[in-house]
């Protein structure tokens, strides 16, 4: 007889685990089991049959995979949490005898959590760290600019520890020029850069006053940026040590607290002093030891060899250069150009520095900006070596000949076009273009703004635009040329209007008269004509509906779940074409008001 097996021992019972049987075999509360899974990237899933997973029960519950939950018996977090709960008690009962010298012991010896080996563990090569660290850098970007929450859900620490590896992660881009696309939106500035062949793309909130929202938990945010902040860490150190920079940059504490920003750090490459003399100490112990092991005319004539080796070596050492304060690695004529780096960049007080310094950097540009806004700056207003001063105000107290007024979006559209933009667009109380997003592809049937349409042809010509100073005069004669040759366009159009209209009353006038002399009525004559001209539509709709009855033909002959995937492509592809139709129709509305 073969052996009875036991109910809920096979299939999706097995695979699958509830929370609460979790809990109960970690013996961990819900507030670590929540930590744990946040930090080792355990999710919850959603089994096919809810039912057969839960051992024939229908009650509403969380599922995990047991695979998932069996690794963490050996998770030595687990330990760590105990730890901690064990020296919560003893701080608490110290501190309600009232015993203070006890309570301070106790919390110097504060047990500390480190993350590194799940860092190594979620991400075995260096190219999976960068291709998750979209979520990462969000997160910390977010927590650099939030207020501190009662002290133990955002900590000054985690603030200023945000602070610091965001500013490391952006002065990395700088040096390697690795930013691709900037995009202002509501909710805050997108960028976009390429780092080892990776895409990354981050978001930057605006930098006003935050208000803390009650319904968000912050609790679980921290345990997500607790993770976050060993990941880039991580990133950071690899960056910069393949680059030849010097981790952690320096910090110039006088210039962090005077508001510097970006400048409060020094980049330095590292120095090779050290590796010079690692490499004597090699050639010395081989010197040592063959003249230890010298014996015969062979092993002289390698000494011999080994001795003028070691001379020409040390003698290449000796002439190894000191570097001080470095740039790139790359020769500069490996390392690419940026759009900016003929120019000196000035930024008015109320332009928002912390993103323009950046992209600016970031291709090559000089910035200087007002006393107001921060320490560090290297220019003055009145430098003659400025060529261009962005600026958000409609007028100017005064201006200076030798430079360009632009308005802050000029910047960030000549990044996405990947070329310096005409400026006249730009100018200080013009009526900016659209700021198109550059994260948006345009398939064949969708619906491309003018704007974009218009960027495309002037990419396709090869147009390279200037940063040229006009003159006022200059300026008053091209709004007057283009004002002139707009009214001269929208007459010339009214005219052919006017015209099409004339030929079409004429050919009805003509149209008519040929029925009355055929002694047609007028009734019938109007129609014959709606007959005739609706013939063509019914002709139009029979071949459209064979078409139609011809596909359905073939989607029925499909099975059930190519049909569901072909229903499914053609309603999201009627539902793009009504998007695209109601924008058009739009575009329409608004042109003619």
């Amino acid at each position: 007889m073969a052996k009875i097996k036991k109910k809920h021992t096979e299939g999706a019972s097995r695979t699958y685990i509830t929370r609460n049987r979790a809990l109960k075999k970690l013996q961990v509360s819900l507030a670590d089991f929540r930590r744990l899974c946040i930090l080792k990237g355990i999710y919850p899933v959603e089994p096919r049959s809810r039912k057969r997973a839960n051992r024939g029960s229908t009650k509403l519950t969380t599922f995990y995979y047991a695979r998932d939950i069996q690794l963490l018996f050996s998770e030595p977090l687990i330990n760590k949490f105990r730890q901690h709960k064990i020296f919560l008690r003893k701080l608490q009962h110290a501190l309600g005898k009232d015993d203070l010298t006890k309570a301070k012991t106790l919390d110097q010896n504060r047990p500390t959590m480190a993350l590194d080996h799940l860092v190594i563990e979620r991400y075995p090569t260096f190219a999976d760290a960068l291709r998750d660290l979209d979520d990462a850098l969000c997160m910390v970007f977010l927590f650099a600019t939030m207020p501190i929450i009662n002290g133990n859900v955002i900590s000054r620490d985690a603030v200023a520890e945000c602070r610091k590896l965001s500013t490391e992660f952006m002065h990395y881009v700088i040096h390697k020029q690795a930013l691709r696309k900037v995009f202002l939106s509501i909710k805050g500035i997108y960028y976009q850069a390429d780092i080892q062949g990776e895409k990354i793309t981050w978001i930057v909130p605006y930098q006003f006053s935050q208000r803390i929202p009650d319904e968000v938990d912050f609790r679980v945010m921290s345990t997500f940026l607790q993770f976050y902040r060993t990941l880039l860490g991580f990133v950071n150190y690899r960056l910069y040590t393949t680059a030849n920079l010097v981790y952690p940059p320096r910090l110039d504490e006088v210039l962090e607290e005077n508001g510097a920003g970006l400048g409060s750090l020094r980049v330095e490459a590292q120095r090779v002093e050290d590796l010079i003399a690692k490499r004597t100490e090699e050639t010395e112990d081989k010197e040592e030891s063959a003249n230890a092991s010298a014996e015969s005319k062979e092993m002289k004539q390698r000494l011999q060899t080994l001795n003028s080796k070691i001379q020409s070596l040390v003698g290449k050492e000796q002439q190894t250069p000191e570097f001080s304060a470095v740039a790139p690695i790359a020769d500069e004529e490996e390392q690419p150009k940026g759009m900016f780096a003929s120019h000196v960049v000035f930024l008015s007080r109320e332009v928002p520095r912390y993103s323009l310094e950046f992209v600016v950097r970031a291709f090559g540009g000089k910035v200087g900006w007002d006393q107001s806004s921060g320490a560090g700056s290297q220019y003055r207003e009145n430098d003659s070596a400025i060529t261009v001063q962005i600026s958000d105000r409609p007028t100017q107290g005064h201006q200076f000949l030798n430079r360009t007024y632009v308005q802050p979006q000029w910047v960030y559209d000549s990044i996405n076009a990947g070329r310096l933009l005409d400026t006249s667009e730009y100018l200080v109380g013009q009526q900016l273009p659209a700021h198109l997003s550059p994260f948006v592809e345009y398939a064949e049937g969708d619906y491309v703004p003018e704007e974009a349409a218009r960027a495309a042809a002037l990419a396709a010509q090869g147009f390279e635009g200037e940063v040229t100073s006009l003159k006022p005069e200059d300026r008053d004669q091209q709004q007057d040329d283009e004002e002139e040759g707009g009214v001269d366009g929208e007459s010339a159009d009214e005219d052919e209007e006017d015209d099409d209209v004339d030929t079409q009353v004429e050919k009805q006038y003509q149209q008519q008269l040929q029925a009355e002399r055929d002694g047609i009525p007028f009734s019938k004559s109007e129609h014959a004509g709606k007959q005739k001209s609706t013939k063509g539509t019914s002709k139009r709709s029979r071949a459209e509906r064979e078409e139609e009855e011809r596909q359905q033909i073939a989607i029925s002959m499909l099975s059930s779940k190519k049909r569901r995937a072909v229903n499914r492509a053609n309603a999201e592809a009627y539902k793009h074409q009504k998007d695209t139709n109601a924008l058009k129709a739009r575009k329409a509305k608004l042109s003619k008001k």
